[in-house]
């Protein structure tokens, strides 16, 4: 392995400068982060970690970190930040204006609309007070799959399909109402018809809005829907009870936003459950405050423009979920972003929307406290690949940021885990 090099007060403009942290303190740290690093669980693979003190702006360890990696869903910290800059304390949940007696409406990339975890009922309690509507799906001008998705996952509840109108999370969700017969719960109930009860290779078809549900299976299951304009229509249609009609642009200058749930209710979600179809929609979202069309292009221009400029190593970035491989990304731009955060946002609103080591979301079998806990961080994680970038409180009472981020890996991701596990235990009790 190549030498590892101890870099305090790293040149990044104004993030990574500042006053050292004790020697003795830093050639244990050194000590012991480079002896894990030779253990045979590293030696195959490539790693990258940045750890940093935020209060005295002093960067404690890196190596690596100027590299390139597959981020997986620590993508999902910049689609958080992006969210917190961009959008206001309540979702846009619809984009709205009134002719006469007549309403027309367009989405603004709201998930939440009869979603099956919020099942917010906001937009269609608004659209009962009116008679005639008619719905724009026209500025919806991105493609309903992310840059490099893989295509056979079409069925998988993690990868919906993007929209401007969501309903019903763009999901199916399938269960038995009890284990003593075959009846199933269908949500929406729109596509009882179409469910076929018998144990298949996918979920659904590949080009149609048939599904599968083997008659065995005693857990719930969520298969993406196919989506056009017509399928909206008729599901927002059986919602209302009222026909809806189709109209290719709304006619007013001026259009009204309706405000819908707290925009903190869906990151939560997103980062805790490392939901991909909310971080998708939130920064469609997010496009939604700047221009008439949906697009993620749209906010990450805006982003890397406006608020990451600054960033030494300018990402690769094409989603808001971390699906697509196309992505890369550096610990030290994962370091740069948790920064801003923690210095933009308030430190207990900022930690709610992260998991908690042993606690909650995507680590609770991980980093538990002894007994308070001190790991608050966004995992990562595609076949081979296992990052987490977040928060790490120590006993001393230290606030540190870090990234540590592993790619192409042949052993086990419990094995990885277990000697990040190891190496965070030891931050903690010792700085």
């Amino acid at each position: 392995m190549k030498k590892i090099l101890l870099i305090c007060s790293l040149s990044y403009f104004t993030l990574f400068t500042g006053a050292c942290t004790s020697t003795k303190v830093v050639r244990k740290l050194n000590k012991t982060v480079t002896g894990t690093l030779k253990l045979e669980t590293f030696q195959n693979h490539f790693t990258g970690i940045m750890i940093y003190d935020p209060i005295a702006m002093d960067t404690l360890y890196r190596f690596n970190s100027d590299k390139y990696f597959t981020p997986a869903s620590n993508t999902k910290i910049f689609t958080l930040y992006s969210s917190l800059v961009m959008l206001p304390k309540n979702l846009p949940a619809l984009k709205y204006c009134i002719i006469k007696d007549s309403l027309f409406i367009e989405g603004t990339g709201d998930p939440s609309m009869l979603h099956p975890f919020f099942k917010d009922s906001t937009v269609i309690q608004f659209l009962k007070g009116f008679k005639n509507i008619a719905l724009n799906q026209s500025n919806f001008t991105d493609s309903r799959y992310g840059p490099g998705w893989a295509w056979e996952d079409y069925d998988g509840y993690y990868s919906p399909e993007r929209s401007a109108l969501p309903i019903f999370g763009n999901v199916v969700t399938i269960s038995h109402t009890d284990t003593l017969t075959d009846a199933l719960n269908i949500y929406p109930n729109s596509f009882k018809d179409n469910v076929r009860l018998l144990k298949h290779p996918k979920n659904r078809d590949i080009s149609t809005n048939i599904f599968y549900f083997d008659p065995q299976r005693k857990d719930t299951l969520e298969i993406p829907f196919k989506l056009d304009n017509e399928i909206v229509r008729v599901l927002l249609e059986e919602a209302l009870d009222k026909k809806i009609g189709l109209t290719n642009n709304i006619p007013c200058e001026n259009k009204m936003v309706l405000p819908g749930l707290p925009t903190d209710s869906i990151n939560k979600r997103m980062m805790q459950e490392s939901d991909n179809f909310l971080a998708e929609q939130l920064l469609l979202l997010a496009s939604s405050t700047l221009s008439d069309s949906l697009n993620t292009e749209i906010t990450i221009g805006h982003m890397l423009e406006n608020h990451l400029q600054e960033l030494n190593q300018p990402p690769r970035w094409v989603d808001g979920s971390g699906l697509s491989r196309y992505n890369l990304f550096t610990p030290e731009s994962m370091v740069y972003v948790l920064n801003a955060m923690y210095k933009e946002f308030p430190k207990d609103r900022l930690f709610s929307l992260f998991a908690e080591g042993g606690v909650s979301g995507t680590i609770t079998d991980w980093y538990p406290g002894n007994p308070d806990s001190y790991v608050y961080a966004k995992t990562g994680t595609l076949g081979n690949n296992h990052n987490i970038s977040g928060y790490l409180i120590t006993k001393s009472g230290k606030t540190l940021i870090f990234s540590f981020m592993n790619n192409h890996f042949t052993n086990s991701t419990s094995e990885v885990k277990e000697q990040m596990e190891y190496l965070f235990k030891w931050i903690r009790d010792n700085l």
